[in-house]
């Protein structure tokens, strides 16, 4: 029996390896299962160890996260962490030009970002959330990958697994509060109350920072249970990942 794909790939150019987790393929247990990726969520960190391990042997490479804390900080990753590194530093963006490690991100309703300029050889996550969009998270990413050598304009995103607009209930002061800072990201739910479209917000700040190509996943992390959501299922869920590596340096 072949082992179920860990990760659902996108398309970021010829080089580059892409893709977001669903739940399917890992070894956590209720209500974590299956394959929670993330050390904060109250799992077995055994468990989360053995999912980062086969997510690692699909990717062919040291997959490194953040300790992500919704903000705007960005660690350059130059390579190969030491062994046994769970994190590589509190930040919400991950930037590398080296062929040898991958870049993950981890969410439960927020936008993964997944970021390439493959003519210049630079990759890049980016965590997306609402306090994040609206501090300027996405256009943190893109100057640090710029100091790398990328050009907006070649610059690839796609936008992951995310709660929805229609999902997505807030405040209305909070939804006018975020949409002044982030346009296109006010919405109603599909019961008619005030909403935040995450994606959506990522989507015009990408396009206003000169980045031509965006994609979008499309699903809803809230209502489509291949996915992990906050939301939907409290703290004591896990966290998928948005993965990104070269594959030729």
């Amino acid at each position: 029996m072949s082992k179920p794909a860990l990760l659902d790939g996108v398309d970021l150019g010829p080089g580059v390896l892409a893709g977001f987790t669903p739940r399917r393929g890992g070894v956590s247990r209720s209500p974590w299962h299956e394959l929670n990726l993330a050390l904060h969520v109250g799992d077995d960190p055994s468990h989360v160890m053995a999912n980062r391990a086969r997510l690692e042997e699909w990717v062919g490479a040291p997959v490194v996260f953040a300790d992500q804390v919704h903000g705007t900080e960005v660690i350059v990753v130059p390579g190969t962490p030491p062994p046994g590194t769970t994190s590589v530093g509190t930040a919400d963006a991950l930037v590398t030009c080296s062929a040898e490690v991958a870049l993950g991100v981890l969410v439960a309703d927020c936008v993964p970002v997944l970021l390439a300029d493959v003519d210049a050889g630079v990759v890049a996550v980016a965590h997306a959330g609402r306090a994040g969009l609206a501090a300027g998270v996405i256009a943190a990413a893109l100057a640090a990958m710029s100091e790398l050598g990328a050009r907006r304009p070649h610059v690839r995103a796609v936008l992951g697994p995310c709660i929805a607009g229609r999902s997505y209930e807030v405040p209305a002061t909070m939804r006018d509060e975020v949409a002044d800072r982030v346009p296109g990201s006010a919405a109603t739910t599909s019961w008619g109350t005030p909403a935040l479209d995450l994606a959506a917000g990522a989507r015009s700040l990408l396009l206003a920072e000169g980045v031509r190509s965006v994609a979008s996943v499309g699903a809803d992390t809230f209502t489509d249970t291949r996915y992990f959501s906050h939301r939907r299922d409290g703290p004591a869920t896990g966290r998928l990942a948005g993965v990104v590596r070269l594959v030729h340096g």
